[in-house]
């Protein structure tokens, strides 16, 4: 074998952002690249899923940017290296980031770039003509796919502009603490871990993206709600969709792998499988009455051509790989076809070719042999020499024998040994036109498997109406909230099995109780109550049926929560700055139809400034011409008292029943405000130490008696309990001390001055 020099380059480079291998891409999840531009006046942020051809852009603030990012989560994220800091002072440091060279984020290429790849004069009919940040980020991402050698992408057909004013608004915030999509719990169970009975991997990724944007559009939700209804009333119907949404495999991947010529000969058949499972889908839904799935029953094409010529060219069980043979089915090639016959039968071939020749020249002894010299040779013994036809050629003498050749062995040769050889290359040849004949169907197959994605969605949303009994919304213009019987849908499916969720009532509107002041003991329900609100008109925004009795609302159009609280250490931030920034975002953005979710406000600092925050807090929202829903969850008690002053306000409190020395919590929603905590016996239930929980009764109790907190003087350490070391708070000599340190300038005293003012403190101290 002669030694040669192989070439060998580069064909592609895979990223986090950028790849088609089956082994790292998960199949329900987008695999999303993402480029941002921070412009003067406005930002663009476009993502693109090469695996699936999905390409996203939008445009907006710095919020919505930072929101359209926690939604999408990317895998990678380009940016401009003279942006690198700006990027990462307002979206942290928590992506994968790749920086490109400034020239790179200019329209001019960017435009260009779009339009080569899209074959188009203009971008007008994308609706994102007028989208500059937005252009700059797709041209980008196109840019980066060129030079990681990503070249085969026509199945990018699209560029699809993410319209803000047409879903509802959530801050990072928001999504976070609703727990949409993760939790600080890696075990924690999430929303849509409770939503998603999706049976594709399309639908599966698609509701994701509902999730992500639910709708504002009344059409468009009733719309959705209408297919689940007619879904859930139709169960036959239901599951014989169901059935065949499970024979199709992911058609989105598989139709991006033909545009860059990676599929397999067995995808080819998935891909034909699936679209034949698409047709009796296609007419469940022409037959179907309601409107919106007749339109998709419609819209769906039946790829006929490609069909049949996938199942005429390969065989039903087509391999994983082209080389591994016997792709290509019989009848599509008729030299393939001989080449097969040859290499399956060159056995008997030369069997019957030996007795053929040994009958017409009358050697009994002739025999047909091989060797790599010679290659496929007739021996004759001498004994019968004088017998060989003039036409056979001799080759070779030996002492007993000769060997000679013919016409047809030699023809026959040529085949047999080039036959394997012959049959990959033709194979292969074939495979290949195959694959670039249906790169023309992309996008009908695009078009099938977002539809089907679509009816997975819906189908997803029936079932789970059917399962967990949810209700259809009624969605309308107006500006109210009412919840009957509402229940929190990821909570009520972790509860034991015959443990019935204590639902509840909420009603808000903008003329007589805009906002709720919800008071309640520690550990009551408060913060699920809330979130369940939020949950609740997130799911009937998305199209699906809710967690209630009942449900009346007009459409929302952002929601906001701060729930629950968490130290930002790496940005230097403590709990109560991370409330404080969380909430001024909420009051600096609600509008006329936002719904505010607000728990336990205040609580990072001390009491009297928390009371002090939660009250203006509550007041600016009462007070707001946009009169926002607001749902305001408190351990401040001293809150009731906004309900005798603001017309709007009404007060609630989640219920408990004492009994004796512990508490029963009832977790239901009643009229009126609460006047204790029970934090004691919270402390109780978790374990604390019976000596602490003797103490703290005993100094609750001094505390009611007088508020001044003097009674505190009474209290001395008992034998076998805890030592308190704490002082008096109101003591005359800890003021002056207070007045004497405040009344320091540290700026002009030495450190000796320093030491020196410490003795004197520590003496008057002493004195006491």
């Amino acid at each position: 074998m002669t030694k040669t020099i192989v070439k060998r380059g580069v064909t592609e480079l895979v990223t986090p952002g950028v790849s088609f291998n089956d082994d790292i891409l998960q199949s329900k999840s987008n695999n999303f690249l993402a480029a941002v531009f921070l412009g003067k006046k406005t930002n663009g942020i476009t993502f693109l899923d090469v695996s699936t051809g999905e390409f996203l852009t939008a445009e907006g603030n710095e919020e919505y940017i930072d929101k359209l990012l926690q939604n999408f989560r990317p895998s990678e994220v380009l940016v401009s290296k003279q942006q690198k800091a700006n990027f990462k002072d307002s979206f942290g440091e928590d992506f994968h980031v790749f920086y490109l060279e400034d020239w790179i984020y200019k329209e001019d290429y960017a435009f260009e770039s779009l339009t080569k790849h899209f074959q188009t004069n203009s971008l007008k009919g994308f609706g994102v003509d007028d989208f500059n940040e937005a252009i700059i980020t797709s041209g980008a991402i196109l840019y980066y796919l060129s030079e990681t050698q990503h070249n085969k992408i026509q199945h990018i057909t699209n560029i699809q502009r993410i319209a803000e004013d047409a879903y509802v608004w959530m801050d990072r915030f928001t999504i976070r603490n609703l727990e949409l999509y993760h939790s600080y719990n890696p075990n924690a169970v999430t929303l849509i871990d409770v939503i998603d009975k999706t049976l594709s991997p399309m639908g599966s990724r698609l509701l994701k993206r509902w999730l992500a944007l639910p709708l504002k559009d009344i059409n468009k939700i009733k719309g959705r709600h209408e297919v689940v209804a007619y879904l859930k009333d139709n169960s036959e119907e239901l599951k014989q969709i169901q059935y065949q949404i499970k024979q199709i495999s992911d058609l989105e991947r598989l139709i991006s792998k033909v545009a860059t010529g990676k599929i397999s000969p067995r995808e080819v058949i998935y891909l034909k499988d699936s679209l034949d499972a698409i047709i009796p889908i296609k007419t469940l839904a022409l037959a179907s009455k309601n409107e919106a799935l007749k339109t998709i029953g419609d819209s769906l094409h039946a790829c006929e051509l490609l069909r049949e010529k996938i199942g005429t060219t390969l065989n039903p069980d087509a391999p994983v790989a082209i080389n591994k043979g016997n792709a290509i089915a019989t009848g599509v090639n008729p030299e393939l076809d001989e080449l097969r016959t040859i290499s399956s039968t060159g056995k008997g071939y030369l069997e019957a070719l030996e007795k053929r020749e040994s009958e017409a020249t009358g050697i009994p002894s002739l025999k047909i042999s091989f060797n790599n010299v010679f290659g496929y040779y007739i021996e004759v013994r001498n004994t019968h020499k004088d017998k060989v036809p003039t036409e056979w050629i001799r080759k070779q003498t030996l002492v007993n024998a000769e060997r000679y050749i013919t016409e047809e062995l030699k023809e026959y040769e040529s085949k047999i040994l080039g036959a394997e050889d012959k049959i990959s290359q033709l194979e292969n040849m074939l495979y290949e036109q195959l694959v670039n004949w249906m790169a023309t169907y992309i996008k009908p197959v695009q078009l099938n498997a977002n539809l089907v994605a679509q009816i997975d969605c819906l189908q997803s949303f029936a079932q789970m109406a059917i399962d967990n009994k949810y209700v259809q919304p009624e969605i309308n213009d107006s500006f109210e909230l009412d919840i009957k019987e509402g229940r929190h849908p990821v909570i009520e499916k972790q509860l034991p099995v015959g443990t019935p969720y204590i639902s509840n009532d909420v009603f808000l509107d903008r003329e007589t109780q805009q906002l709720i002041m919800i008071t309640g003991p520690n550990m009551s329900g408060k913060s699920a109550i809330l979130r369940q609100t939020a949950l609740i008109v997130l799911l009937a925004q998305m199209g699906s049926f809710v967690p209630a009795e009942k449900v009346r609302m007009g459409v929302v159009d952002k929601i906001f929560t701060r729930v629950g609280a968490s130290d930002n250490i790496s940005m230097g931030e403590s709990t109560f700055m991370v409330e404080m920034n969380e909430t001024a975002s909420i009051l600096n953005n609600i509008s006329d139809r936002s719904l505010v979710l607000l728990d336990e406000i205040g609580r990072g600092t001390s009491t009297y400034d928390g009371i002090s925050i939660a009250w203006a807090i509550a007041e600016y929202l009462h007070e707001h011409p946009s009169k926002a829903k607001t749902l305001f969850a408190t351990h401040y008690h001293e809150l009731n008292e906004m309900e005798a002053i603001f017309d709007r306000v009404q007060n609630f409190n989640v219920s408990v029943k004492e009994l004796k020395d512990t508490v029963l919590f009832i977790r239901k929603l009643v009229k009126g405000g609460s006047e204790h905590s029970f934090g004691i016996h919270v402390a109780k239930m978790a374990g604390m130490p019976q000596t602490v929980i003797q103490k703290a009764q005993k100094i609750l109790k001094k505390l009611e008696k007088d508020h001044s907190g003097e009674a505190l003087n009474g209290i001395k350490a008992e034998k076998d309990e805890m030592q308190l070391s704490f002082f008096n708070l109101d003591n005359p000599l800890l003021e002056d001390i207070k007045e004497d340190i405040n009344s320091l300038d540290i700026n002009t005293l030495t450190p000796v001055e320093a030491l020196m003012k410490l003795n004197e403190l520590k003496k008057m101290l002493l004195k006491k």
